[in-house]
């Protein structure tokens, strides 16, 4: 999964190794004062989460990778 847009990374609500559901809230960007959620397009396990608290993401930067 990568960024729609620039945004602030401001929870991170998963680990690498966790089982997530389709829908499951994987991350909360904040844009332009708005709280944005990323969710699981699919059910999976985290592989990998390029971010960290805090960070400023830029289009198109991965987020997060799920294994189907």
């Amino acid at each position: 999964m990568t960024a729609d847009m620039v945004a602030n990374v401001i929870a991170i609500n998963t680990a690498v190794g966790d089982v997530v559901e389709d829908g499951q809230t994987l991350l909360v960007v904040e844009s332009m004062k708005m709280e944005i959620p990323i969710t699981a397009p699919a059910a999976g396990t985290i592989t990998s989460i390029g971010v960290a608290l805090g960070d400023i993401v830029q289009e198109g930067d991965a987020l997060v990778a799920i294994r189907r």
